[in-house]
């Protein structure tokens, strides 16, 4: 790839799909946005239980609903955001503004840190709520690999939405 402004191509040039799969920046999005969808979808899936002796559903980490709202609402966002920037990363090479190309080089630095902030927050909370969720809450260890996936999941998400500082978004 010929030299640009802010690690692109020259701007006007046609879109190859090949080095943008290539990419480092593209490939972190991509497990960013699966690990995400590991996150909301297990936490959707398994993360409310049912007791016989009580009518309502109630969240796995510590019957504390706002656990399970942190990571679903976190997930499906950083899902959504990938799919933003996936976009950005496929429209990049077209933007043939400097000032435009250093915006959205800065964004993607600005969000990606917002994100691995959010990401490790939700690691703390959710281990720290499955840590002190009581035995007798769940007894037959319903949904218990589901809560664990999402907890290991948030911790990973910290290190793939690590501020990406490099010369292209």
């Amino acid at each position: 790839m010929e030299g640009g402004a802010y690690g692109a191509g020259k701007a006007g040039g046609a879109f190859d799909p090949y080095t943008l799969v290539r990419q480092p920046h593209t490939i972190l999005r991509v497990v960013s946005w699966l690990f995400s969808i590991v996150v909301f979808g297990s936490i959707v899936n398994e993360g409310y239980l049912n007791s016989a002796s009580e009518e309502e559903e109630f969240c796995i980490y510590n019957r504390n609903p706002n656990a399970c709202s942190y990571g679903v609402t976190v997930g499906v966002l950083a899902f959504l955001t990938c799919l933003l920037y996936l976009a950005l990363d496929v429209y990049f090479p077209q933007i043939s503004s400097v000032k435009d190309r250093k915006k959205a080089v800065l964004s993607d630095i600005g969000v990606s840190a917002f994100w691995a902030f959010l990401w490790f927050v939700g690691f703390c909370f959710l281990a720290n709520q499955w840590q002190v969720s009581k035995p007798k809450d769940n007894p037959m260890n319903e949904g218990t690999d589901a809560a664990r996936a999402a907890i290991a999941f948030s911790f990973f998400s910290i290190f793939t939405w690590r501020p990406r500082v490099t010369s292209a978004p």
